[in-house]
C-alpha cells in the first residue's frame, strides 16, 4: 500500500518537478482543496455514513411501526361508539330533515378536524369542502362563517379567511370523548354564534383505507318553523301532538339544540375514528417504505465493501510485485 501510495503521488508531482514553472506552483499544488486531495480514507468514510443512515432509517421504521399499533388500538376503541352514535341523529333527519340547499342569510360552517398530523389527507379534504361551501354560501345579501375545531383545519384557514374565523377550538381528544364533553361545546357555538344553518363538515368513517367526506346541516327553529309552514322541504310539523305545554317555538327551539349536539357529537367521533385509520394507513405505508430504503442501502453498501476490498487487494498485490521486481 505505501509504494503504490508513492508511486501515485510521484505521478501527480512528476510532471511539476519536470516542467520549467518555478516552486510556487509546486507549493500551490500541495496546498490545493481537500476534495482533491482525497487519499485512502474515501471508502471507509463512505461506508460508514451508508451504515449511519441505514441505523436512521431502522430507527424510524422502529417509530412507523409503534404508531400504527397505537392507532389500531384506539381505532378499536373508536370504532364501536362511533357507529352506536349514528343512531341519535337519524330520527331528526326523518323529523327535520337534512336540507343542505334551503337558502338562509347566516350561515355558519363547522369544520371538524384533528389536531396531530400523520393522518393523510382528511383534514384538507376537510377544509377544502369548507372553502368550496363558504363560496356557495356567500354573496351581497348573506353572511357566512366559520367555526373551526381542531389545530389542523385552523392551521390552513387561518391563512386566508383569518377574518372569517368566528370561533375555534382545539385539543378535544385530549381527554376521553363523550357525549357530554361535545354538548358543553355545541352549547358555547349556540351561545356565541348567530345563524341560520349550521353547516357540519366531518369525515365519515367507512374502513381503515376509505372514509367519506358528509356534511350535515342544522336548521335554526326559525328556519325549520318557516319551511314547515311553506310546505316546503320540510314536512309539516303539524302533525304531530305537542304535550306539557310548551308552545311550538319552545319545543322546536329544544330539537335544534338537541339535533346540534347529537350531530356534532357522531361527527367528532366518526371524524376520530377515520384520523386513526388514516393515521394507521399512513404508517403502514411509511414502514413498507422505509422497508424498501432499508433494502436499497444494504446492496449499496454491500457494492462499496466489496469495492473496498477489492481495491485493497489489488493494492496489496501491486504493492508486493513492486518489492519482488
Amino acid at each position: 500500500m505505501a509504494m503504490a501510495a508513492f508511486r501515485r503521488e510521484g505521478r501527480r508531482f512528476g510532471p511539476l518537478v519536470s516542467s520549467p514553472r518555478p516552486i510556487n506552483a509546486i507549493r500551490s499544488t500541495l496546498l490545493a482543496p481537500a476534495e482533491e486531495q482525497v487519499g485512502l480514507g474515501v471508502r471507509s468514510i463512505s461506508t460508514q455514513i451508508v451504515r449511519n443512515r441505514m441505523k436512521s432509517v431502522k430507527n424510524i421504521q422502529k417509530i412507523t411501526k409503534a404508531m400504527k399499533m397505537v392507532a389500531a388500538s384506539k381505532l378499536r376503541a373508536i370504532q364501536v361508539r362511533a357507529e352506536n352514535s349514528r343512531g341519535l341523529w337519524q330520527p331528526f333527519t326523518a323529523l327535520l330533515g337534512d336540507t343542505p340547499s334551503v337558502a338562509v342569510k347566516k350561515n355558519v360552517i363547522v369544520t371538524i378536524s384533528s389536531d396531530k398530523g400523520l393522518c393523510g389527507g382528511i383534514n384538507s379534504t376537510s377544509v377544502k369542502i369548507s372553502r368550496a361551501l363558504f363560496k356557495i354560501n356567500s354573496g351581497p345579501d348573506t353572511e357566512c362563517k366559520y367555526v373551526v375545531l381542531g389545530e389542523k383545519a385552523k392551521a390552513q384557514l387561518v391563512r386566508d379567511s383569518k377574518s372569517h374565523i368566528e370561533l375555534s377550538m382545539t385539543e378535544l381528544q385530549k381527554n376521553f370523548l363523550n357525549y357530554t364533553q361535545v354538548s358543553v361545546i355545541a352549547d358555547d357555538i349556540l351561545k356565541n354564534v348567530e345563524y341560520d344553518a349550521l353547516r357540519i363538515v366531518f369525515n365519515k368513517f367507512q374502513s381503515v383505507v376509505s372514509f367519506l367526506p358528509t356534511t350535515a346541516t342544522v336548521l335554526s327553529p326559525e328556519v325549520v318553523e318557516r319551511e314547515s309552514e311553506a310546505g316546503g322541504k320540510i314536512g309539516s310539523l303539524d302533525a304531530y301532538e305537542i304535550e306539557g305545554g310548551e308552545t311550538k317555538s319552545e319545543v322546536l327551539q329544544n330539537l335544534a339544540e338537541f339535533q346540534f349536539s347529537c350531530v356534532m357529537f357522531n361527527g367528532v367521533l366518526e371524524n376520530a375514528c377515520s384520523e386513526q385509520g388514516a393515521r394507521m394507513s399512513a404508517m403502514d405505508s411509511s414502514s413498507r417504505n422505509a422497508g424498501d430504503m432499508l433494502d436499497r442501502l444494504t446492496l449499496t453498501y454491500n457494492r462499496t465493501r466489496q469495492a473496498s476490498i477489492t481495491t485493497e487487494l489489488t493494492e496489496i498485490i501491486s504493492g508486493a510485485s513492486a518489492l519482488e521486481g
